[in-house]
């Protein structure tokens, strides 16, 4: 890395082709008899992935695909290959420049196990939902393979697995921190994020030439170096001592690495690893992150994870290049009509923007999408609509969604541009709304009634998550939500009602709730609807009591809520609860002095009763609320009153 091209100050490169493909492919391949129709030898890039390959811009492999093969490249796909061996990473021979290996749209243990850690009985990613197609950790594992299949080809990382395991992290699973995933796949690189800049720039040069080892001043990109290894001109700032960058006065930006505690620091001392979450986060806007630094082993064999600064967001016209690539929009003829279930849950739905500002502690989007929302356009976003209503087999004229990580955020940023690249606040909407904050829901209301008018679009509902706390701000939009957007039942989560976890969580406080079930009912009321809110819940999350969650059981019975399907808290790497939960300390706050003490509820049977408290009304959940109600000294919400929790017997 030279000091004229540093991560922090270079221009960032467009991802729009000089001259996009002519003839794309109808699909990209997945074996060689593909590659000897389409009259290719070899393929220029293999992308690796544990989905089943659906043709369409919600599948990472085919966006990122697309997206290769519009620069010119040709990419194949293997698909879910079997990782016993190294014979299907052969499949379609070796490529010309790179393996590009993802876990796919999901974490593989998430995917895998649920929160008691037992195995899950389907996958949503594979044809007919079977299980086991895909192996524990398969960055890790899929990296390896392709190594072992052709020894000395360029390995390159990507995927949410790989973004959420890029430094040392507790790994909920093994209950144990582990080392970064580079560390273990011994892939080249690591992209991480929304990567399709570093993508595009990294195959530009390589391809041209570049040594993969040399190409270090991406920004989104990580890799193994030699310890102590920085670029010349550039400073350390040494935050392996607690808090000490967060006080040192004017934070600078230009040539500096941040040094977090190494990860023998972080997997043996716990206070350490709260403080390596905060200064992580706290580092994580592009518009001021500076690049981190972290030890990993002892002795002639440590080496350092060197990551550089998050990617800056795509601009619109790039969302919308992304967005209209020609997706096949369905999955590859090799499945022969098999059913996969994540394919049919989004394949008459459109994603309007990515990332979300919103901050939840427990949620990935922050550490892997980020916290700038990046918008397409309008005309974008209809022609997708007149494209599923014309290309994706089975449409009947009901869009099933138009959304993102979160509903009501399209087109929401800061008002002022320099204030956001130097704000270091972790949510634009906690504690509270920031004045800053540019909510506006005209753009979003605009969009609903321009996609209402497209010819052939009978209905449109949205399915992704509101923001509540937002819509209450628009009374016009709320109408227009429940008038026209509804199908009876709207998804929503205040994820609880006490102080204390929403806090824990970065939620707003239970009356934005309240204060939008009640506009809602009065919208659905004047539009002549009977409708309802479905609100979601998390049980066992670091910071809620058996009190709470007692708490919230009363709540829910108030309103009448009896939650079907709950959440269990599950410790995802490097979220900010994940830090609670395994330090038991709240990084949202110093750690330097006295730490703020957080309660993890760890124990399987703590953990049942949280998640009974949320199905109060359930029989099966009365025995251990009964037990549990007495302990606590609330035996008069046993029995059969009004104000009762659950029956005698």
């Amino acid at each position: 890395m030279t000091t004229d091209t540093l991560p922090e100050k270079a221009a960032a490169p467009s991802i729009l082709p000089d001259a996009p493909v002519a003839a794309p492919v109808r699909f990209l391949p997945m074996s060689r008899a593909e590659m000897a129709a389409l009259g290719w030898e070899a393929c220029d890039i293999i992308l690796v992935t544990g989905d089943a390959y659906v043709d369409h811009p919600s599948f990472g492999m085919a966006l990122v695909g697309r997206l290769l093969e519009a620069h010119g490249w040709k990419v194949g796909i293997i698909s879910q290959p079997d990782w016993r061996s190294a014979d299907d990473f052969r499949a379609l021979g070796r490529p010309r420049l790179y393996f590009g290996v993802t876990a796919g749209n999901m974490d593989s243990m998430v995917n895998r196990y649920t929160s008691e850690r037992k195995i899950r009985s389907d996958d949503a990613y594979t044809p007919d939902g079977a299980p086991g197609k895909r192996p524990d950790r398969a960055v890790t594992v899929y990296a390896q393979r392709a190594r072992e299949a052709f020894p000395g080809t360029t390995v390159m990382i990507g995927s949410i697995e790989a973004s959420l395991r890029r430094i040392a992290h507790y790994d909920y699973w093994s209950d144990t921190v582990r080392r970064p995933v580079l560390a273990d796949a011994k892939a080249d690189i690591l992209l991480y994020g929304n990567a399709e800049r570093a993508l595009i720039d990294f195959t530009r040069r390589f391809a041209a030439g570049e040594a993969a080892a040399a190409i270090r001043d991406l920004r989104g990109t990580a890799f193994m170096t030699s310890p102590g290894w920085r670029p010349e001109g550039w400073t350390q700032i040494d935050a392996t001592a607690l808090d000490k960058p967060l006080v040192a006065g004017k934070v600078s930006r230009t040539r500096n690495v941040v040094r977090l505690p190494s990860f023998e620091q972080v997997k043996n001392d716990k206070r350490a690893y709260a403080h390596a979450s905060r200064v992580f986060h706290l580092e994580s806007n592009p518009g001021n992150a500076r690049a981190l630094v972290q030890r990993v082993g002892d002795g002639p064999g440590a080496r350092d994870i060197w990551l550089n600064p998050p990617p800056l967001p795509l601009s619109t016209a790039e969302m919308d290049f992304v967005y209209g690539l020609p997706y096949a929009r369905r999955p590859h003829p090799a499945y022969d009509g098999a059913r996969i279930p994540a394919w049919e849950m989004i394949r008459f739905s459109v994603n309007i923007m990515r990332g979300c500002f919103g901050g939840c502690t427990f949620c990935s989007i922050t550490e892997h999408e980020g916290r700038i929302v990046q918008n397409r356009s309008q005309a974008s976003i209809l022609r997708e609509i007149a494209a599923v209503r014309d290309h994706t087999p089975g449409f009947r004229g009901h869009v099933t969604d138009l959304g993102g990580p979160t509903a009501n955020m399209y087109r929401m940023r800061c008002k002022d541009a320099s204030i956001e690249a130097a704000c270091r606040r972790l949510s634009c909407v906690w504690p509270e709304i920031c004045p800053r904050l540019d909510a506006d829901h005209a753009p979003l209301i605009d969009l609903y009634r321009a996609a209402r008018a497209v010819p052939g679009i009978e209905h449109i509902t949205i399915g992704s998550g509101l923001r509540y706390d937002l819509a209450v701000r628009s009374p016009e939009y709320i109408a227009e939500l429940a008038a026209h957007h509804v199908s009876g039942l709207l998804k929503v989560a205040p994820e609880h009602s006490e102080p204390g976890p929403l806090a824990h969580m970065m939620k707003p406080a239970i009356d934005a709730f309240d204060a939008f079930a009640a506009q809602f009912e009065r919208a659905s009321r004047r539009a002549g609807k009977k409708q309802h809110l479905v609100p979601y819940f998390i049980a066992a999350h670091p910071g809620a009591s058996d009190e709470d969650m007692l708490k919230l059981a009363l709540w829910l019975k108030a309103r009448g809520f009896r939650p079907d399907q709950v959440q269990t808290f599950l410790p995802t790497p490097l979220a900010l609860a994940t830090a609670m939960y395994h330090s038991g300390i709240n990084p949202l706050k110093s750690v330097a002095s006295v730490p703020e003490p957080v309660a993890s509820v760890r124990g399987e049977r703590q953990r049942r009763l949280h998640k009974a408290f949320l199905r109060w009304h359930d029989p099966a959940n009365w025995p251990l609320l009964r037990e549990a109600l007495a302990k606590m000294g609330r035996g008069d919400l046993i029995g059969s009153g009004a104000r009762c929790l659950v029956p005698r017997r």
